[in-house]
């Protein structure tokens, strides 16, 4: 399996689809997933991250292959509600994360404030 050509666009188009089920933009909790975990607030969609990393761990443990990409799509889905629900976008991840790009993992955990 292969990556799409852009996986940032991906992203943004997933943020960009996810951002219309926010109840305040018309997004319908009867007819949509995303609209119903947005409107239960952050406990509906965080209470399914701590799941989806659950379920991540078990089948890494039992490495199987197919349900830990599965299982991190998951992950994935739901950490982007979450972006949803703060206003943030996956674009300020990936910002993030070539900001740490080329750096130790030791040494940026050690500037991270306490």
């Amino acid at each position: 399996m292969t990556a799409p050509a852009s996986t940032g666009d991906l992203l943004a188009r997933l943020a960009d689809t996810l951002a219309t089920r926010r109840p305040d933009q018309g997004g319908d909790p009867q007819t949509s997933y995303v609209a119903k975990l947005l409107a239960r607030g952050p406990d509906a969609f965080l209470k399914k991250i701590g799941e989806e990393a659950t379920e991540l761990v078990m089948a890494a443990k039992d490495g199987q292959a197919d349900r830990i990409v599965s299982e991190t799509a998951d992950l994935w889905f739901h950490c982007l509600v979450a972006l949803t629900h703060y206003n943030l976008r996956p674009e300020d991840v990936l910002a993030e994360l070539a900001r740490r790009e080329g750096l130790s993992g030791l040494e940026e955990k050690a500037r991270r404030p306490a």
